[in-house]
């Protein structure tokens, strides 16, 4: 899979994720086909265009942590009715996502 590919498919299952749910770095990179490259799903969202309006908040650790440089984040996700720990980290149990891979 090329670069392209790569953050095609990734812009692709992002813009998928509900509206109250999340999704890990590590859950995508699986749902591509290519479950060792969670950190560059990382690193492809870091470059995301506001233009393309992605939910990219949408996205967290696999602790649930959300990014620490980024403080709108855990706004818009409250907003949408995600739930927080008292540690900080989105209550993943309640508000992962549960997709189906085919």
């Amino acid at each position: 899979m090329d670069r392209d590919s790569f953050k095609k498919e990734v812009y692709n299952i992002v813009s998928a994720i509900p509206r109250g749910k999340v999704i890990t770095y590590g859950q995508i990179a699986y749902l591509i086909g290519r479950p060792q490259n969670s950190r560059l799903v990382g690193y492809v969202l870091r470059g995301v265009s506001a233009e393309l309006n992605l939910p990219c908040h949408r996205v967290v650790n696999s602790q649930g942590r959300i990014v620490p440089y980024w403080p709108e984040q855990k706004a818009m996700l409250t907003a949408e009715g995600v739930l927080f720990r008292e540690n900080g980290c989105v209550n993943m149990k309640i508000c992962q996502w549960e997709f189906m891979k085919e």
